[in-house]
C-alpha cells in the first residue's frame, strides 16, 4: 500500500452536528406544513434525488431545502420562507471546521510512510482553506 485517502467530512472534521442542526431548523420552519419527521424524511428524499445533479454539500442542502419547502407548502412558502432557508444555509458555511482530536497526529505519523489523499464532498470552498492552512505538512 502506498497511498491512503481520507474522507475529510467526519473523518478529519466536525460536519454532520451542523448540518443536523440546519435540518432541525428547517423541519421547525416547515411544521405549520407538516409535522417535523416528515419534513425530515422529505428532506432526505429530495436530497438523493438531487444528489446526482448537486453532489453533497451545503449548497445542495440548501437547494433541496428550497426545493423540499416549495413542494410541502404547495408553492405558498413565498420570499420570505426561502430567505429563511438561504440563512440556515448561510449559517452552515460559516459555521468553524473542528479538527477532530488526534487527526494531527495520526496524519503526522503515516505521512512519513505514504502518501496522503483527501476527499470532500461538501463545503468545498472552505475545505480547501483548511487542507492548505492546517494540514499542509501531510
Amino acid at each position: 500500500m502506498k497511498v491512503i485517502a481520507f474522507d475529510a467530512d467526519d473523518t478529519l472534521w466536525v460536519n454532520e452536528p451542523y448540518f443536523s442542526e440546519a435540518e432541525q431548523h428547517f423541519c421547525q420552519m416547515m411544521e405549520d406544513f407538516l409535522p417535523i419527521h416528515s419534513t425530515s424524511q422529505e428532506l432526505f428524499k429530495t436530497e438523493m434525488d438531487n444528489l446526482e445533479t448537486y453532489g453533497y454539500g451545503v449548497k445542495g442542502f440548501m437547494l433541496s431545502m428550497i426545493e423540499t419547502a416549495t413542494r410541502i407548502s404547495k408553492g405558498t412558502i413565498g420570499l420570505d420562507g426561502i430567505e429563511r432557508i438561504l440563512d440556515i444555509g448561510k449559517d452552515l458555511i460559516h459555521k468553524p471546521i473542528e479538527i477532530l482530536p488526534g487527526v494531527e497526529e495520526v496524519l503526522g505519523a503515516l505521512s512519513l510512510k505514504y502518501r496522503l489523499v483527501v476527499a470532500t464532498g461538501s463545503r468545498k470552498e472552505i475545505s480547501q482553506i483548511w487542507l492548505r492552512k492546517i494540514l499542509p505538512p501531510y
